[in-house]
Order: structure tokens, then sequence, then C-alpha cells
């Protein structure tokens, strides 16, 4: 674990590395600082053969409130005739490779929502590959109350998550959504009891630890693309996916143990 002062927490378990979003007294609102300690953390883990599941959570009572607005890469100089900052180098500069990097990831990413997640916070976690949220959590596209739009991602992930109407009520009203309402409509796979979340992610990550990681991370781009593919072009992307997993060894394994009546032990990344 790292210092307690530092932006980001890392801890492992065996195959499970869990990132903790690390600026409580600012719900874990988003800095350069905290960027670069995630980004960095998730490319040291993907480059690790032996992590096998992420989990991002947050300290203290919030998951991430998003964009640090006071930061000095977004705040605007109030100065009259000040020349606006151009937050636009921001999204490519951080939250785009940020999005990029967790859909691109090898093994699978677990969001443990323990509080509000608003902002490009709530759209960190749904950029992740499974959602768990404790049941105080909430979650907030507070964009348009800053004259702004979903971000890290948020533009594409809504409406594939819940649907068109659902997805410009979040996104024009900015309401508060709770993570019981965010789980019945989809956005979200499940919430918990507050106490049951940390124990139920890293059971849950435990478990995709031990499957084979290498489908699991196919799988995942097979849904990203398949909104933009005729029924038949998705049809040859499985046929292409499947002779690639068919030659690996988690595919033999899982057969022989299949035969064996045995636990199978996955290897690919």
């Amino acid at each position: 674990m790292a210092d307690d002062a530092a932006p980001l927490l890392t801890r492992r378990d065996g195959a499970v590395l869990t990132l903790t979003l690390n600026r409580p007294q600012a719900l874990n609102s988003f800095t350069g600082a905290l960027h670069d300690a995630l980004i960095g953390a998730l490319n040291d883990a993907a480059a690790d053969a032996g992590v096998r599941c992420v989990v991002i959570t947050g300290a203290g009572r919030g998951f991430c409130a998003g964009q640090d607005l006071s930061d000095p890469e977004v705040a605007p100089d109030l100065t009259p005739g000040a020349v606006p900052k151009d937050i636009g180098n921001l999204i490519e500069a951080r939250y785009k490779p940020l999005a990029l990097r967790i859909h691109t990831f090898p093994v699978p990413v677990v969001a443990a929502v323990n509080g509000v997640a608003a902002g490009a916070g709530a759209n960190l976690a749904l950029n992740c590959d499974i959602v768990l949220a404790a049941k105080s959590a909430s979650f907030i596209q507070a964009f348009s109350k800053i004259g702004l739009i979903p971000d890290c991602g948020g533009s594409w992930l809504l409406p594939r998550l819940v649907g068109r109407a659902n997805a410009m009520a979040l996104a024009l009203l900015g309401d508060k959504c709770s993570a019981e309402e965010a789980q019945r409509i989809g956005l979200i796979w499940r919430c918990v009891d507050d106490a049951a979340l940390a124990e139920e992610a890293q059971v849950l990550a435990a478990r995709l630890a031990a499957m084979p990681s290498k489908a699991l991370a196919e799988t995942r781009r097979a849904f990203d693309h398949a909104d933009r593919m005729s029924l038949d072009a998705a049809l040859s992307l499985e046929g292409d996916v499947q002779r690639r997993l068919g030659m690996s060894h988690d595919y033999i394994e899982g057969v022989s143990a299949f035969f064996a009546k045995r636990a199978p032990v996955f290897k690919d990344r």
C-alpha cells in the first residue's frame, strides 16, 4: 500500500489489484496528479501477467466527484477579458486515454462505488466491466449544471446502458440517481449493503481472476463493437474470435477440465 498522502492507493491480493482513489477531502475528484497516478497504475497492471482483475474504488465517503474544478488545468480565469481554458485539451490528454485504457484492458475491471459518483467520476465507474455499488451510493451526470456535456465516455456509454430516453433524462436534468434506481434501469449491475461492498467486490474480483482472462476481454470487445455492426458482421467477428480462442491454452484446459470433472486452471491473458 502506498503512502496515505498519495492520490492513489494500491493493494495486491493474489491476482487482484485494488486501486483506491485517495482524495477523500475532495470526494476523490480528479486532479492532474490523480489522473497520472491512475493511468500509471493501470498501465503497470496491464503489463503485469500476475494481475488478473482490477478493482477501482474510492477512499472515504465518495467514489469520485468528477473533475476538481479548482485544478489549474480547468479552473477558469475570472479576470475580465481573460482567455478561456481549452477543456477539450483536458479531454484529449486525460479522460480519453483513461476511458480507452479501461476498454482495452487485458483483464476485467470492477468498479466498487462506495459513495457519490458524479460527472466524470460516474462515467469512470460506468467504463468498468462490472459495477457494484453501496446502497447509499448515487450517480449524477452533473455536466449540464455547469454548461457541459457528459465526458469520460458518458455520451457513448449512457444510451447503450439505459436507452436514449433514460440517458437523455440523466444527462439533461443532472438529477441524482440512487444506486437502487441505477440497478433497476440497468445503469449498473447491482447494489449491496454498504457494509458488504468491499467484501463483495473482492469476492467478485477473485472469481473473475480465476476465469479465462482472454475470453473475458474478447467478450467486452465484441459487445463494444456489436452496436455498430450488422448481425452478419457480428457473426463473422464471433468466428474470428472463436478461431483465435480455440487455439489457446485456456480453451484446451477448459474442455479437459470439463471432461475430467475438475476445476480448470486458466493461464492465458
